[in-house]
């Protein structure tokens, strides 16, 4: 009896090291699985001296769930999530925050999940950050963004892309980064560095979420940098009323691919503030804004079809 206990005791122990090796191999694979961030620049970025992904900050206490805050990024990199059924269609995210900072998750990957259900690859780019006062805040994000969209196009295959389905979307000082993008006409903002920066940056549709400081107290018009020209891509707007960042200029944004015939859509929401990403806010609506990006992203990636 004794004897029959122990090789029952040894078949459960040698049945239990098989369970956690599988489980083993399994975290193995997925962690195999799983990209690490991928560097936009193939040494220092322009201008910096030290490569650094950032700082990580406390989260401010009102958030919950808490959010994950950079500072002093001088190595800009990107995380790649893809579609389960990807239809070759590519976003690249440009996170908000003062540009003193970057959000990498409250408006970055919490946005993945939409645009994945609809066959989107996404890519989540932690741009630099402003590191002195002297810097203008907006322009290393440009460059970082300028590159990264010509990275993606320029290796698309590797990520079953199809090169003319590729686009961009900015939340908060990353949607005034991507509305200077937008309005470059193709004009880098720092002097190439090899083949990757010949191709193409512009992107071909976009999405501005409460682009942060575009609209011009003193004109009443836009700020420079920022302007609609016939090369804008088809682009999705949202904001708010209430945005202490005024709403004027995702209007005059909309109005100025309204006058020039290109597709445009445009949503301001009576309340809900600024700097909310994709959560809900209290008694307002402004979290169903990913069911009419989806829509219309949906209906412009079948039309390419």
């Amino acid at each position: 009896m004794h004897l029959k206990r122990q090789k029952l005791n040894l078949k459960n122990f040698i049945s239990l090291k098989f369970v956690l090796l599988v489980y083993l191999i399994s975290g193995l694979g997925f962690l195999s699985a799983a990209e690490p961030p991928h560097r936009v620049w193939p040494d220092l970025a322009p201008g910096e001296s030290v490569n650094s992904t950032g700082l990580q900050l406390p989260s401010p206490s009102h958030y919950d769930p808490p959010i994950t805050l950079m500072a002093k990024v001088t190595q800009p990199t990107f995380t790649v999530h893809p579609a389960a059924v990807p239809n070759g269609t590519g976003v690249v995210i440009l996170p908000g925050g003062g540009f003193h900072r970057v959000v990498p998750d409250l408006e970055g990957t919490e946005t993945v999940d939409f645009l994945n259900q609809i066959g989107v690859t996404v890519f989540v780019l932690s741009y630099r950050t402003k590191n002195s006062p002297e810097e203008s805040g907006w322009k290393k994000p440009l460059q970082d963004a300028q590159r990264t969209m010509a990275l993606i196009r320029n290796r698309a295959a590797q990520w079953d892309l199809d090169k003319d389905k590729i686009g961009l979307l900015g939340y908060s000082a990353g949607g005034q980064v991507a509305a200077r993008l937008l309005s470059s006409n193709g004009k880098l903002a720092y002097k190439p560095v090899d083949d990757i920066d010949t191709t193409k940056h512009r992107p071909d549709f976009s999405l501005l979420i409460y682009p942060w400081g575009v609209y011009d107290e003193d004109s009443d018009g836009l700020i420079d940098g920022v302007s609609v020209s016939k090369t804008y891509p088809p682009t999705f707007v949202v904001h708010t009323d209430d945005d202490r960042s005024s709403s004027l200029g995702s209007v005059l944004i909309y109005a100025g691919l309204k006058k020039r015939g290109i597709s445009a859509e445009l949503h301001v929401y009576g309340n809900g503030g600024h700097g909310y990403g994709v959560r809900p806010q209290k008694n307002s609506e402004i979290s169903t804004w990913t069911g009419h990006a989806g829509r219309w992203l949906d209906r412009w990636i079948k039309g390419k079809h």
